[in-house]
């Protein structure tokens, strides 16, 4: 099964890391303790657990809900020892036209956009293999004089059944880059 990604603009690429830019993007997103795991929360609201926004237009019959195509990457990212998990919304949706959340633990926000580097690496979605690949990226950034703004990201692409030889992760970072350099 294919899904929507979000979409970006290769910049540069080295045999370690890839830098993007990414324009704004929409995203619904829940903060959880570690115990608390997020993944049913949106995906709750991507299943129907939603109204209708009242800004749209309405040129069919009106349903209560919505039903919201999955898309990838599923983000993590800590923030103050909590984890906050984001799934974005289809390109088709604006902060106007996307249906809100019911669950008031979900909530709907455009994630600014920017420069990242990017490692990208398959296998288990373990913090072992997560933090040798954030550490690496980290190192060689440095060595770049690239400097990294707020906290690493994990982004997965698959689904739990896949095949861990065949997963696409990545650990993402936000920086200032200077496409002239």
């Amino acid at each position: 099964m294919t899904y929507e990604e979000s979409k970006y603009t290769v910049i540069k690429t080295n045999d370690i890391y890839e830098i993007r830019y990414y324009n704004d993007r929409l995203a619904v997103q829940t903060t959880n303790s570690y115990n608390d795991r997020g993944f049913r929360k949106l995906f709750n609201y991507i299943s129907g657990s939603n109204k209708k926004s009242t800004k749209v237009k309405m040129t069919a019959p009106v349903t209560e809900s919505e039903k919201i195509a999955m898309t990838v990457p599923v983000t993590k990212v800590e923030e103050n020892t909590q984890m906050v998990m984001q799934f974005y919304l289809p390109s088709n949706y604006t902060i106007d036209t996307a249906p809100i959340p019911t669950n008031p633990k979900v909530e709907l926000v455009n994630i600014k956009g920017g420069y990242f580097a990017v490692i990208t690496y398959s296998g288990r979605l373990t913090d072992s293999n997560f933090n040798k690949h954030k550490n690496l990226l980290k190192e060689k950034l440095t060595e770049d004089n690239i400097e990294i703004l707020g906290k690493e990201i994990k982004a997965t692409y698959n689904s739990p059944y896949t095949l861990p030889v065949f997963r696409r992760n990545e650990v993402m970072m936000r920086i200032i880059f200077d496409e002239k350099s």
